[in-house]
């Protein structure tokens, strides 16, 4: 590999490029690399491949409900404006004026209440509408964090540090499948869980490192969490294994049931 290529794959315009960052030029220039060299083909698949475990797992519905209900909040029609007429002059006895007068203010007492009464229903439509929007800027902060998550997992995986064991069960547990990503540089640990076989519901799967003779607790493995999660990170750990414990975990590692192991890479 040329020095070329080298400086190119050190850059971040391959990231950038995936996500959609890049300028024009620097797309022209990276469309060009990966058509032109091998390996940064290679390392751009290798980029994809990764972006698609990590997003496959935080993958969200859009609520569908928030925007109809802001919109059946602000699509009223208009109170009505009732025109008044000019008054009029007119002379007529004194008993008429009154019962006149006594109608004018009932029709007043009558308008009021109908106005008082649409005043609250606006306030109320107006606190929907508050409390909606109140929402959906919650959803986007939850939105920007969970993207944040994502971003810093996908690194993680990118990182040429990163260690990636695939965990397979014995006999007891033919169908279990597990991948754990470990950086001893950065000491980070994450588990991805593919696929784990049922258990009585008074059992559970529980994950261990294995240190100086010892297994330290790592956490339970449960199927119905299927996403890609970080565990603790263990220095100087010889190894993982899996077993089968209470319901709950254990504090201690039942070795007798274990259903899968792996040795870890020398850190030497």
């Amino acid at each position: 590999m040329n020095d070329k290529i080298t400086t190119f794959l050190n850059s971040d315009l391959l990231e950038k490029y995936l996500i959609g960052e890049t300028s024009s030029k620097e797309t022209e220039l990276v469309e060009n690399y990966i058509s032109k060299f091998p390996e940064v083909e290679y390392a751009y698949n290798k980029l994809q491949h990764n972006l698609e475990i990590v997003s496959k797992y935080h993958a969200v519905e859009a609520p569908t409900s928030i925007l109809n209900n802001v919109l059946q909040s602000i699509d009223g029609k208009e109170t009505p404006v009732i025109k008044l007429q000019p008054e009029q002059h007119i002379v007529k006895p004194s008993y008429r004026f009154s019962v006149a007068a006594s109608i004018v203010a009932a029709l007043f007492a009558c308008a009021s209440a109908f106005f008082f009464t649409k005043n609250l229903d606006l306030k109320r439509e107006n606190q929907v509408v508050v409390d909606e929007i109140f929402d959906l800027r919650s959803d986007i902060q939850q939105n920007n964090a969970r993207l944040d998550d994502i971003m810093s997992q996908f690194k993680q995986l990118n990182n040429t540090e990163t260690e990636r064991y695939i965990i397979k069960g014995n006999n007891r547990a033919k169908n279990l499948k597990t991948v754990a990503y470990i950086n001893p540089k950065e000491k980070t640990s994450m588990i991805d869980v593919v696929s784990l076989p049922e258990l009585p519901k008074e059992q559970c799967y529980q994950i261990w490192a294995e240190l100086n003779g010892k297994m330290v607790n790592l956490g339970i493995l449960d199927e119905t969490d299927k996403q890609l999660q970080s565990i603790p990170y263990t220095e100087n750990a010889l190894g993982l294994n899996i077993t089968i414990e209470p319901k709950g975990g254990n504090a201690n590692a039942s070795l007798e049931n274990s259903v899968a192991e792996i040795a870890l890479k020398s850190r030497d």
